[in-house]
């Protein structure tokens, strides 16, 4: 099976997607094209011994083939007209906005293309962390209690809150603009910090020492594939250096130590907020523990580097969810115009 890897994208996870591609292309078993977003939204196809930091960072992804959608896939142009770039199954790895947010998910639909990744639906109550609480308390998954503050709204700008607490962006991932605030002395300039990215930000209490776990999975026909469950290290919070400044070089993680029963919780968490929204798409969700209670931190529905360092053999299940994705499309319908037939049929035609 062949394969479209779309990553980059307009978003400030931008240089993240771009590591998640290469991290894939040394990971991953199958055969790969590499499709950049650029930051202007234009598409490139990258050959494979260019994938690297150099290309991106210098502009020389330039000098590659561009690529322009059409129903069915990308094509390029050559020498006697377009041609098509022979992609089975295409991965959504665009992190944060036109990744996750919804919109390469419409394009893919729009255009036919079958692909791995979240649908219009999904990304958007991932995208939003308030939309995710209240997708997470429809379906029964505890979330921590926010309040929701708007750069917009002064009213909402009164609000008193407690400390110590959490202030996140609204809409951004890879812990970009997320701040510990311990008393009100503090809270002006983190806010500062996260209306820089969102016009909205979400207040969270601060647990000191609270525990985190990371699980990634899919369904593939009638049955989930899980991932280990990592608990991962961190400082006060896992911050962006923490997650990234080694990513490119993620090894193997071990399993969290966890009883069997657990396990079994954050599994059925995970189950009830996959289930039916994420089908499709492989997605890490992050979780807390909290006096042996589960409660959602946060959905990743195009985790970095897709998780495959969570999984003992990422290429199988990654083949295994292409195959699933490959054999479902949305439903076509054939238009028929009987309606603006009959009305031509009778005096007055339009």
């Amino acid at each position: 099976m062949n394969y479209g890897v779309i990553f980059g994208g307009n978003s400030y996870e931008h240089e993240i997607s771009i590591i998640s591609a290469v991290v894939l292309k040394k990971v991953f078993r199958g055969e790969m094209s590499f499709i950049f977003c650029d930051e202007n939204r234009r598409f490139w196809l990258i050959s494979n011994d260019k994938m690297n930091a150099k290309t991106f960072s210098g502009g020389a992804y330039l000098k590659e083939k561009e690529l322009f959608l059409r129903q069915g896939g990308f094509y390029h142009k050559g020498a006697f007209g377009e041609k098509p770039l022979n992609c089975e199954v295409f991965i959504n790895l665009i992190h944060g906005r036109d990744g996750e947010d919804g919109k390469l998910a419409s394009l893919c639909e729009f255009y036919g293309l079958k692909y791995i990744g979240p649908r219009i639906e999904a990304s958007v109550l991932s995208f939003n962390k308030a939309l995710t609480k209240l997708y997470a308390q429809k379906v029964g998954v505890k979330a921590l209690p926010y309040t929701l503050l708007k750069r917009y709204d002064e009213s909402s700008l009164s609000q008193s809150l407690e400390f110590p607490c959490i202030i996140k962006p609204a809409r951004l991932g890879s812990s970009i603009g997320i701040s510990v605030v311990n008393d009100k002395k503090e809270l002006s300039y983190a806010l500062d910090v996260s209306f820089e990215f969102d016009e909205e930000v979400l207040v969270e209490p601060f647990i000191k020492d609270i525990r985190e776990f990371n699980l990634a999975g899919c369904k593939i026909k009638d049955e989930f594939v899980f991932s280990l469950i990592e608990e991962p290290k961190k400082k006060e919070l896992l911050d962006f250096e923490q997650k990234y400044l080694s990513f490119s070089g993620h090894s193997k993680v071990s399993e969290a130590t966890l009883s069997e029963e657990m396990k079994g919780k954050f599994k059925e968490a995970f189950v009830k907020i996959y289930e039916p929204l994420f089908r499709g798409a492989l997605i890490r969700c992050d979780f807390f523990l909290i006096e042996n209670e589960v409660y959602i931190n946060e959905i990743n529905p195009n985790p970095g580097s897709m998780a495959n360092y969570l999984f003992e053999d990422f290429s199988v299940v990654l083949e295994r969810l292409a195959r699933s994705v490959s054999m479902g499309c949305e439903k076509r319908l054939k238009i028929e115009y009987a309606f603006l037939h009959s009305i031509n049929g009778q005096k007055g035609k339009l």
